[in-house]
């Protein structure tokens, strides 16, 4: 199909996801045709980094296709499609197998579902058994935190902490409360992080208490906060989080849909920050992209009404744990280990945080934040009162000039302005330090245009 045929077909035919599709009225819409590496190509042959990993799922580049192809080629050929209701086939049980091998102590068994949404309502509806199971029915209240993304399935949409995309859509499914991230930026005690701590602790204590702890089912949070941007929790966050769970009898489910398979340079969140999740939900990196796929991770505690008969799990997807993708996901841990991927995140987190640091000398940047290869920097209209850029204004610079300037000179990344004004950047793991250095020289040459036309704006009064 020609250039212009193409997009013709795709403005008549094509639904686009969180997509203005009037923003693309008059121009053409990006149309990505191959990758290589770090970088993916258009249908012009323009060459942009991947500085997103897709989204937050191309773990390993885009030059392992033939390999993973293999696999799902061998695959397809022996078995293409098997369930896991009632009987199971070999790649699910070598994938759960090898899945448990890397886990967080504790977490021994797996569901497999088709993504993250799945995959975090999947955590809840176990939850909820296991409560059952256990003479605990009226335990049937969430804790999610501000801000925070879980999904936009409807149970998963229920623990999203972003208004604007749950507005639409209300009343949720669940009983949900939401408390404060851990985002220290303009918070009064963000200086502080032992203070800082402690009040996040403390309001965390109250809500549970206000609901009744009997009433509360599962607190569930990423280990680094995407939405918001990158937020990172202060030192002894998720071992005090563990303690009040323990202590009200509330499992804990980290959502690692983004944070797991080396994203924050461990096989998991959970490993970097020392905690022991209940539930722990995964998805896009396990395949590098190559194949829908996620899942739960389930500690002995919980699968043990499923085991010993006390509860049966009424629940299924029809593509979880695919033949195809569960080879394709093997094949993947295969190249992770193999290529040392954590190892080369662990190394370069220093060197990415240092080129994003030297950022805050540009006027509009107010802060920078992450660990990993998960980072974000944070667009302000003032940098002395940490004013925002809001409406209006955030739109039409964030998305006419500074997403403009980014594309044209070769970076895809993540602009945000449904709470902050955030840059998020999420590199392929493999990505090495020429690759990181030339996303932060895309990025300032951006940033220092856009602040010139902040400058340009009209004093608020």
């Amino acid at each position: 199909m020609q250039r212009d045929a193409m997009q013709t077909a795709l403005r008549e035919h094509l639904v686009l996801g969180f997509t203005q599709m009037k923003d693309f009225v008059e121009q053409p819409v990006p149309i990505l045709e191959r990758g290589e590496g770090c970088y993916v190509f258009d249908d012009a042959g323009d060459r942009y980094i991947d500085g997103l990993s897709g989204l937050y799922c191309v773990a390993l580049g885009h030059s392992h296709g033939d390999e993973l192809g293999q696999a799902a080629l061998a695959q397809m050929g022996a078995l293409p499609y098997a369930s896991n209701f009632s009987s199971a086939h070999p790649r699910s049980i070598e994938l759960a197998t090898r899945l448990a091998g890397l886990a967080p102590e504790g977490l021994e068994h797996v569901f497999f579902a088709s993504g993250g949404s799945e995959a975090v309502e999947t955590a809840w509806k176990l939850a909820l058994q296991y409560h059952r199971a256990n003479g605990e029915p009226q335990r049937r209240t969430a804790i999610a935190r501000k801000r925070a993304y879980h999904g936009v399935t409807l149970g998963a949409l229920s623990l999203t902490g972003i208004e604007s995309v749950r507005e639409a859509f209300q009343p949720t499914a669940i009983s949900v409360r939401h408390v404060s991230n851990t985002n220290p930026y303009r918070h009064p005690a963000g200086e502080d992080p032992e203070l800082f701590c402690r009040l996040l602790l403390e309001e965390i204590e109250e809500v549970i208490l206000e609901e009744g702890p009997e009433n509360v089912a599962m607190l569930i949070a990423e280990p680094v906060q995407n939405a918001g941007g990158s937020i990172v929790p202060p030192p002894g966050y998720w071992q005090g989080v563990r303690e009040i769970c323990d202590r009200h009898g509330i499992l804990l489910c980290l959502d690692e849909v983004i944070c797991a398979f080396g994203r924050l340079g461990h096989w998991f969140g959970a490993d970097r920050f020392g905690v022991k999740p209940d539930l722990l939900t995964f998805a896009k990196g396990l395949t590098g992209g190559h194949f829908p796929l996620g899942g739960v991770l389930v500690s002995n505690r919980v699968a043990g009404p499923l085991l010993d008969g006390r509860a049966d799990f009424l629940h299924g997807f029809t593509f979880g744990g695919h033949p195809t993708g569960c080879a394709v996901a093997l094949a993947a841990l295969d190249v992770f280990e193999r290529e040392n991927v954590c190892v080369n995140v662990r190394e370069n987190e220093p060197y990415l945080a240092e080129l994003l640091e030297g950022l805050r000398e540009i006027p509009i940047v107010g802060d920078v934040r992450g660990m990993g290869y998960l980072w974000s920097v944070e667009i302000v209209r003032d940098k002395a009162s940490g004013e925002k850029l809001e409406g209006e204004e955030a739109k039409r610079l964030l998305a006419d000039v500074l997403s403009a300037e980014l594309w044209e000179r070769g970076l895809i990344c993540r602009l945000d302005s449904r709470a902050d004004s955030v840059i998020t950047l999420a590199p392929p793991l493999v990505a090495d330090r020429a690759i990181l250095a030339e996303i932060a020289t895309i990025l300032r040459g951006a940033l220092e245009t856009t602040a010139a036309r902040v400058a340009e704006l009209p004093a608020v009064r």
